[in-house]
């Protein structure tokens, strides 16, 4: 038979697209052809197949002119992930491999020269896809790439070492009778335990902060802390995961699926810990959103179900900021080419810290003794690189005064993050029940309904909006803080208490 099909998945974006690998053989002038928008990566594979096969032992078709079709053809295919299906095929159309035994299979890999199978980026998301499809096929993938792709369930996943154990897995047996596959069923690779995090008990005072810090946590709520050097910002931002409630199977597939499509890759020893994700105040748009070709993830999406820390706020630059407004609304990112369109989930938890200033001590003299050096219009040039829409969208904004040092060194240790963590997942525990998602994520619909308010704070609040000026947006991130206020007391209805407080943590940057 001169003609053969071996089924494989493609990756776009966090999608895996069925790909169908043709191999032609025909006679004429020797020749090795790949078709259907291949990368150079794929291209190459045309050495890397020849080389394998040979290494391992089989005939290659060296007087044949050889055409490898990966369909469908305007789908752009990378990376080495198809040489073991056009080695597969090149087999199969010789006839040194039974062609029905490919029926209901899929195959990834690539091959060194020698044959062995090699890792490959987005298994993960390939076992996700492959899960979703109709019948499910089985996967056949390299060691590595199925001990991460068998963390989905529900799914056959074999894995190989080398090109060998996949033909001869192929083979009939038994009087020329089809058996099962004779390759290994994958198996997940265990968890790495328990990780030991930074304890919200290690920071001194502020207590205001803490709380502010635990209702960011219960309700999943964005926030920002404004505050002169040293007083904490960063090491209350870092101790924020350790308040979250743990990862549900769902929350960590997406989180691995992402991490597995990236540079990187996805690393075992970070099963089912929320990510946190610090990046450089000098990060572009591209590498806080994502980009490049194909486009990949961004920090955003890498920081999805977990906490993204951005220190030193208003010195990222003004298009990497803008870039977050509208993840922070959706929960999710569109990236567009002129030729490719990429969506991947941005439901990150952002925690921005900032100086109230140029020189950071506005404000602070009473405590440190020294005096802000900024002009007035100094300071308001350094807050205006946060635009007005972008502090709209973050939920809190809190101030971390800074204390003196006596207050520091008298200071009893605080509450340890696993208590707080106890009342966040019960707070989280109560909203799920109610309406299945963080109270962050309250649809503007059914706002009213789930944020019901007494009488009296519902006109208190309607007095503070209408005294501040506050936008639609700002009165509804409002009712959601004083939603999750609510829940972490365990009240039904929210308070004019709890919405006094919610109220607090909207309040303006400090001004010279």
């Amino acid at each position: 038979m001169s003609l053969a099909v071996v089924a494989s998945r493609a990756l776009d974006g966090l999608a895996a697209p069925e790909v169908r690998v043709e191999v032609h053989l025909a006679n004429g002038l020797p020749s090795f052809t790949l078709v259907g928008l291949a990368d150079t990566e794929v291209k190459e594979a045309r050495e890397r197949v020849r080389a394998a096969l040979a290494e391992s032992g089989f005939a290659f078709p060296h007087n044949k002119r050889i055409t490898v079709n990966l369909a469908p053809a305007d789908l752009p295919k990378e990376s080495g992930r198809f040489d073991l299906p056009i080695a597969l095929g090149i087999l199969a159309a010789q006839g040194l491999v039974d062609i029905r035994r490919l029926k209901g299979l899929e195959f990834a890999g690539e091959l060194s020269l020698a044959g062995e199978l090699r890792p490959v980026r987005g298994a993960l998301a390939l076992a996700l896809a492959a899960r979703e499809a109709t019948p499910r096929p089985t996967l056949v993938l390299p060691a590595a790439s199925a001990a991460e792709a068998a963390r989905v369930e529900g799914l056959d996943i074999r894995a190989a070492r080398h090109l060998v154990e996949v033909v001869q897995a192929l083979q009939p047996v038994g009087g020329g009778q089809a058996s099962g596959l004779g390759l290994p069923m994958a198996q997940a690779e265990a968890d790495a335990g328990a990780v030991a995090l930074t304890d919200l008990r290690d920071v001194k005072g502020q207590s205001a902060a803490k709380r502010a810090l635990e209702i960011a946590a219960a309700g999943a709520h964005s926030v920002l802390l404004v505050g002169p050097p040293g007083t904490g910002k960063s090491m209350l931002a870092q101790r924020l995961a350790g308040l979250l409630p743990p990862m549900s199977d769902d929350e960590a597939l997406a989180t691995a699926a992402l991490h597995s499509v990236s540079v990187r890759g996805f690393e075992p020893a970070q099963w089912r810990i929320r990510p946190v994700r610090h990046p450089h105040h000098s990060a572009s748009a591209v590498a806080l959103v994502g980009g490049g070709s194909p486009p990949r993830p961004g920090e955003i999406s890498l920081a999805h179900g977990g906490v993204l820390f951005l220190d030193e706020l208003p010195e990222f630059p003004r298009a990497a900021l803008e870039a977050l407004r509208e993840p922070l609304e959706t929960g999710q990112i569109t990236i567009s080419r002129a030729a490719r369109q990429a969506q991947y989930p941005a439901r990150f938890q952002l925690v921005a810290a900032m100086n109230p200033c140029p020189c950071g001590w506005l404000g602070a003299f009473a405590a440190t003794g020294k005096n802000c050096r900024c002009s007035p219009d100094a300071v308001a040039r350094y807050q205006g690189k946060l635009s007005g829409p972008l502090l709209d969208r973050i939920d809190m904004q809190v101030e971390v005064p800074a204390i003196t040092a006596a207050a520091l060194m008298g200071a009893a240790d605080g509450e340890a993050s696993a208590a707080v963590a106890e009342r966040v997942a019960h707070a989280r525990q109560r909203q799920l029940q109610r309406q299945a998602t963080p109270n962050s994520e309250i649809a503007a619909g059914e706002l009213d309904a789930v944020c019901r308010l007494e009488p009296a704070a519902a006109q208190f609040l309607q007095a503070v909006a209408g005294r501040l000026g506050w936008s639609g947006r700002s009165l509804h991130r409002v009712m959601k803080l004083a939603r999750t206020i609510a829940d972490l007391a365990g009240a039904g209805e929210v308070s004019v208490a709890a919405v006094a407080e919610a109220v607090q943590y909207r309040r303006a940057l400090p001004e010279a």
